[in-house]
């Protein structure tokens, strides 16, 4: 089932959206693995669902929407020489680090999760270090969220022109294997 948050879902007539809803959906199963850091290292069935929704999505999601970003999104924006998007780029290297950092925690959890899912309980070790890694998560992702956007997303809408935005669109829908019809 089609997960929607909020009243609007965006389309890929307007990537920065796509972006943005992405955003809110990092943020829902980010709150379900710190739910699940927080209980105990043996499994219950609601936790061991939310884990599995959320290990799913980070494997499987998270990194085209990084690479929607990084692919699609930054690297047209650094070839717009537009002197508004000055303080948009130079966030784009701390951005792109916390991809980096992110995806090797993403790497961790799921290692550690799948882990989990199989034996139904952590040693404490582990534990330990799943709760890190989700904290680690969780002290990365709102900072990282805010900017991408309340600074660059925006930047990005006024800079872009709609043949860039469409460009993007397109490598966003190939990334999911969903063909866009053009009216």
């Amino acid at each position: 089932m089609p997960v929607q948050i909020g009243a609007i879902a965006h389309n890929f007539s307007d990537p920065m959206g796509l972006l943005f809803d992405c955003h809110r959906r990092i943020e829902m199963f980010l709150r379900s693995l710190q739910a699940v850091a927080g209980g105990g290292p043996r499994l219950d069935d609601e936790r061991r669902r939310a884990l599995e929704l959320a290990l799913r999505y980070f494997r499987e999601s998270a990194p085209k929407h990084t690479a929607d970003e990084e692919e699609s999104l930054f690297a047209r924006l650094r070839s717009v020489g537009d002197e508004e998007l000055k303080t948009a780029l130079q966030k784009m290297e701390a951005l792109e680090h916390d991809h980096r950092e992110a995806d090797a925690l993403h790497r961790q959890v799921d290692e550690l999760g799948t882990r989990w899912l199989d034996a139904e309980e952590l040693s404490a070790v582990d534990f330990a270090q799943f709760r890190d890694a989700v904290a680690r998560l969780a002290e990365i992702y709102p900072q990282h969220i805010q900017v991408e956007d309340q600074v660059l997303f925006p930047a990005a809408e006024r800079a872009l022109s709609s043949e860039q935005k469409a460009e993007i669109a397109k490598e966003m829908a190939e990334r999911r294997s969903v063909r866009l019809i053009s009216i």
